[in-house]
């Protein structure tokens, strides 16, 4: 008699959190990368270079854009398929999208080279900070095949009840990134562009053993002779435009938080902003690694038509997430110098800008968590549009009002306001979705 399968086990806080807990894990690993190039670039090369990292992040967000959007878009399609017992055709689907990755990867490596310049030039930057931003992005770009691949294993692993092997590998290429950035940067000088290297290399452990995975028979879902589907691709791309849009229109934030900062403050502004991001980004990641960690979940359960599973799921969910909110907020708060000190100097001036900009972003992460889970729900749910709809307005529509609006206002202080502003905005219209759905879903 074979095993269950986490499909076939009640839902209860232990059975989700068992499948959870390792995707979370994951996340949290792969929210270091950028973090541990940042600690190695802060206090080995210099603050410029930390902001350089920041400013070519837009570029990196753009390029693997299209891979988000059809990574968690086909993650949802193939599940769902797999619910409905066409698991020969989806198979089929998933080797389909894979290739079509690939090819995606190479179009969007050759773009990002391109836009490289003419984005630096239009910030008018210092000739350190420029230059460390060209070697970064030089080193970062011809790993943008293995990253894509990573993003896209990443997730299929956890569909195909592989959350274990995916943490495993995210810690692997956690720990590589963090011995290579020490390697590159300390014993061998190879300055940025050896953080850029180590991050690449980190990043590859993943896809080189989801390529041994995926050609395993005996996985959930393996490789097999594609067949490519117009309307999969459609659907996979529709499904998950709101996670492409989501990092589109972060790197478009990002410009904005950049250009402003370099306006009001300068480059150490940059640097500032820099920390209290990887401060963010860690604590999202939390909220990322279970909406990713459930999402089969639900996409399978709702092509199951298994309504009384989904509802316990979304409704323990909830609960789980506004536990986590209240303890990333309080930590955040509590640990705001010593998080500070590991990027800055207590005598940097981007230590004061951080230590205050970070007790004020502090307010987002208790509306964070429940604006990823609501995309991320309705992703699963296969209503792309939905979802589209809640990331671009928290991500684009509401940023950009408080944006524009709060630093006119309050100045620095005003940008440091901007994000809790908008989260609070886009908890409102989350909510509002989230009400307005619940009879079609029945969750």
């Amino acid at each position: 008699m074979e095993n269950p399968t986490v499909y076939d086990k009640p839902v209860t806080f232990k059975n989700i959190l068992t499948f959870a807990i390792p995707t979370i894990a994951m996340t949290v690993f792969m929210s270091f990368y950028t973090m541990v190039d940042g600690l190695f670039v802060s206090n080995l090369i210099s603050t410029d270079a930390l902001s350089a990292i920041n400013l070519t992040a837009p570029v990196i967000q753009f390029v693997t854009a299209i891979s988000t959007m059809l990574a968690t878009g086909g993650s949802a399609v193939i599940m769902k398929k797999m619910g409905e017992q066409k698991a020969e055709e989806a198979k089929e689907d998933f080797t389909s999208l894979i290739l079509t990755n690939v090819v995606v990867g190479f179009l969007m490596c050759g773009l990002g080279y391109l836009a490289m310049d003419p984005l630096l030039s239009i910030m008018h930057l210092s000739a350190d900070v420029s230059g460390y931003c060209q070697e970064y992005l030089s080193c970062y770009l011809p790993f943008t095949v293995p990253i894509l691949l990573m993003n896209n294993f990443t997730l299929y692993m956890i569909a195909s009840d592989k959350a274990a092997l995916s943490l495993i590998c995210s810690v692997t290429g956690g720990l590589s990134n963090m011995i290579l950035d020490y390697l590159f940067i300390a014993v061998f000088d190879m300055g940025i562009g050896g953080a850029a290297v180590a991050t690449g290399l980190g990043y590859s452990v993943t896809a080189i053993v989801g390529l041994f995975v995926f050609s395993c028979k005996t996985n959930l879902l393996h490789f097999k002779k594609p067949v490519f589907r117009l309307k999969v691709l459609a659907h996979a791309a529709s499904n998950g435009c709101s996670e492409m849009a989501t990092a589109f229109v972060t790197g478009i934030i990002t410009l904005m938080f950049n250009w402003t900062m370099l306006r009001y403050v300068g480059e150490n502004g940059v640097a500032a902003i820099t920390i209290i991001m990887y401060v963010l980004i860690f604590s999202s990641s939390l909220y990322t690694g279970y909406s990713y960690g459930v999402a089969p979940m639900i996409s399978f359960f709702y092509g199951s038509q298994n309504q009384k599973k989904l509802k316990k799921l979304i409704t323990d969910s909830l609960k789980i997430i506004a536990v986590i909110s209240v303890l990333t907020a309080a930590l955040s708060l509590i640990l705001t110098k010593p998080l500070v000190a590991v990027f800055a100097r207590p005598n940097n001036p981007v230590y004061g800008l951080a230590i205050t900009g970070n007790r004020v972003c502090t307010l987002a992460l208790l509306f964070i968590g429940f604006n990823i889970f609501a995309s991320g729900m309705f992703t699963a749910l296969s209503n792309g549009v939905v979802s589209a709809i809640l990331a671009f307005s928290r991500s684009f529509v509401f940023m950009l009002i408080t944006m524009l609006i709060l630093p006119a206002i309050l100045g620095v202080n005003g940008i440091w306001l901007a994000t809790p502003a908008a989260e609070w905005m886009a908890l409102l219209l989350s909510l509002g979705m989230f009400l307005k759905y619940r009879k079609k879903y029945l969750y």
